[in-house]
């Protein structure tokens, strides 16, 4: 019982990063769960939590996507997800977790390095086909450790999306390369009844999760909330590679 106390409390934790900073679920998430659980458990379990809070952001945001922009990245993680699932059920658990510990934080500190001195400017991506890269290594990342985030912001950045469109064409992509990650969980049956059952024990905090975040977001401004949140992440991440 105390476990799935701390494996609740970590999904409030995800959820309200998310719902106040923008973003974040899914790395919260997986820095902190493969401490008190096995990543086998972990990562359908996230996957589920994920699809569900990104169906109800992509349902704020739907009015700021544009399809157009994302749909390319969405066919080519198609083709990456796969090859994350396979990675997942074959790679030793170590050599897992110090490669998720280096996405987490090479992302937060990419992020930090952007957020506090502007000087990482990546270049701009003019042609469309950069998407089919992206779109891969995002689902491979998905497949395997609910980590497709961060390929596809960068993207993003590269393509300089705007504000209000990069929040609409991130959920627009999320929730069909989510559902894809959840599916295929499903084909290799790795949604078990102990990952349902956690599930289900974590609904109460994905809500609280999400009314938390959105009732705070009026009183700390979300992106000083973010740069905390990316410090966490280079240690979390850190912490996982060193173990």
């Amino acid at each position: 019982m105390s476990e799935h106390l701390v494996v609740i409390f970590i999904i409030f934790l995800a959820v309200f990063t998310q719902s106040l900073s923008g973003f974040g679920s899914a790395l919260v998430a997986m820095a902190l769960l493969p401490a008190v659980m096995n990543i086998k458990v972990s990562t359908p379990l996230v996957a589920l939590v994920i699809l569900t809070i990104e169906i109800f952001l992509l349902m704020h945001y739907r009015q700021t996507l544009n399809f157009g922009a994302v749909w390319r990245i969405i066919v080519a993680s198609l083709a990456g997800v796969p090859f994350g699932l396979l990675l997942l059920s074959h790679a030793n658990e170590r050599v897992v977790m110090v490669l998720l510990g280096i996405i987490i934080a090479g992302y937060g500190l990419y992020a930090l390095f952007e957020a506090f001195s502007g000087s990482i400017r990546l270049p701009k991506l003019e042609h469309p086909a950069w998407a089919y890269g992206a779109g891969v290594i995002a689902g491979m990342l998905g497949g395997a450790y609910n980590t497709s985030g961060p390929p596809v912001i960068m993207y993003g950045n590269c393509r300089r999306w705007g504000t209000a469109e990069f929040k609409g064409n991130l959920q627009g992509f999320f929730v069909p390369s989510s559902l894809v990650v959840v599916i295929a969980h499903a084909w290799n049956h790795n949604l078990t009844t102990e990952v349902w059952q956690l599930y289900l024990w974590s609904i109460p905090a994905m809500v609280f999760g999400i009314l938390a975040g959105t009732h705070l977001d009026r009183l700390i401004h979300p992106e000083t909330f973010r740069r905390i949140v990316l410090f966490l992440l280079v240690i979390l991440g850190t912490r996982l590679i060193i173990g």
